[in-house]
């Protein structure tokens, strides 16, 4: 669908470009937009590679294992069907906290791995569990304490501060990831009934 819905809004805007008389402003910009691109994807690299080392630092010191450990009444709650020593709340307290760190690059390995040990838990491999939409719904609202994606973003394309989104985008997640978790155990319980 995501295909489609792109397709359609670049052969539209060719379309308006051909018709206003403005396809050379419109391939400047698409240039310019590309180079714009390449540009942040190195810009973010050299991040994503400081805050990627950081987290197998600590995984490697077993600080991850340890704040696992600390997330044990978090994750009873959230997940009371994950039985405790069960390797999908490893990767699922690695992702909770690479994305609280604002790090969805690092959050994607662990996320998928915990997904791939919550499926091993499905008895039925064509509907999700009740841990698998939950852990969904979390990684995607996600708590962030420092959103660097955002702050790494602002800073390539040359904001003054940067960091002022810090405060309120710590009250959005925190607020989205509330409203997500009540959804979920309100559904939960709702299929219950």
């Amino acid at each position: 669908m995501l295909n489609y819905l792109w397709s359609f809004m670049c052969i539209f805007s060719v379309i308006v470009a051909i018709v206003s008389n403005k396809m050379d402003v419109v391939t400047t910009e698409m240039l310019n937009s590309s180079v714009n691109a390449v540009k942040i994807c190195f810009d973010t690299t050299g991040i994503l590679c400081m805050w990627m080392g950081i987290m197998y630092i600590a995984e490697k010191a077993g600080l991850i294992d340890t704040l696992s450990k600390k997330m044990t009444p978090i994750l009873d709650f959230l997940f009371p069907d994950v039985p405790k020593n069960h390797p999908a709340r490893k990767y699922i307290a690695t992702n909770i906290i690479a994305n609280f760190l604002g790090l969805g690059w690092a959050a994607t390995p662990p996320g998928l791995l915990a997904m791939k040990e919550l499926q091993k838990l499905n008895k039925n491999n064509i509907r999700a569990t009740h841990a698998m939409c939950m852990f969904l719904i979390i990684n995607i609202s996600s708590i962030q304490l420092i959103p660097i994606t955002m702050i790494s973003y602002r800073n390539s394309y040359g904001s003054i501060n940067s960091t002022e989104i810090v405060v309120p985008t710590m009250i959005a997640t925190l607020v989205s990831t509330i409203i997500a978790i009540i959804f979920a155990k309100i559904m939960h319980n709702t299929k219950e009934d």
